[in-house]
């Protein structure tokens, strides 16, 4: 459903896709009354996900993965108000993010884009520490004065102006399962590997030994991962296998001289 108030503010909800049939409709319906349009593009999903996002919106397209940025980039190209709010389609906007959102609706921002937290929900809990929160992102921005970068895994947006701070949290249901955590894990340490190789970096034997261990502790230890209890020290174990694998298969690239294809997300 698309917000048919007027308000001074306009904002047009992005998201790009993949077979996000289980997750996709509950992010739809957080932004219910928030959001002016909704842009959708979906890169080929073999599932119900093209089928639900008309449910909601006319403007759903489709084109082949690319890279997050790029695609990112891309359906913001297709928007039609100046303010873009930024969502993944295992995200929600809290009740809570919705009426600050709508409450800065009713006057021009002073700022070209907002800074909010996002919480994490993991094995049956609610994150708070543990390096995963209060990961605080820029989602809602001016079209004009943002884009996306970054060619590998974690993308990042540029932005040219003021940035506020919002109070409340996007929700973050990233993993359903620790399953699902390694699997994830197994492709972004792919494209991290890559990116590394891109990069002329080489594994050291310290990247395999030292540092899973410090990035366990920085998460466990120093980010407080031991007060999310069972749920922070898995996050922390699994921070350090990232870590592991990434290099591992850095070393596996060197040794075979060739590069991983990277994964659609």
């Amino acid at each position: 459903m698309i917000c048919d108030n007027i308000v001074a503010v306009d904002i047009s909800v992005v998201i790009i896709t993949y077979n996000e049939e289980k997750r996709l409709e509950p992010a739809l319906k957080s932004v219910e009354g928030l959001a002016s349009e909704i842009i959708i593009v979906d890169s080929f999903s073999n599932d119900n996900t093209v089928r639900i996002a008309k449910k909601y919106t006319k403007k759903v397209y489709q084109r082949k993965w690319t890279n997050f940025a790029d695609q990112k980039n891309f359906a913001n190209g297709f928007v039609s108000f100046p303010w873009i709010l930024s969502l993944d389609a295992d995200e929600r906007v809290s009740p809570e993010l919705q009426d600050e959102i709508l409450k800065i609706k009713k006057e021009e921002p002073d700022c070209a884009g907002f800074l909010m937290p996002r919480q994490v929900f993991y094995l049956g809990k609610w994150i708070r520490h543990s390096g995963w929160y209060p990961d605080r992102k820029i989602r809602l921005f001016l079209k004009d004065k943002a884009r996306w970068e970054g060619e590998y895994v974690h993308e990042r947006l540029i932005i040219e102006g003021k940035i506020q701070k919002l109070e409340n949290s996007i929700h973050h249901f990233t993993y359903r399962n620790i399953s699902e955590h390694l699997s994830r894990i197994n492709k972004f340490s792919d494209l991290g590997a890559q990116k590394l190789y891109t990069q002329k970096s080489k594994c050291r034997w310290y990247h395999l030994v030292f540092m899973p261990f410090f990035r366990f502790a920085k998460s466990f230890i120093f980010r407080a991962g031991f007060l999310d209890g069972y749920a922070g020290f898995i996050i922390s174990v699994l921070h350090g296998y990232a870590i592991f694998a990434r290099y591992a298969k850095l070393r596996e690239i060197w040794k075979k001289g060739e590069r991983i294809e990277p994964f659609p997300y």
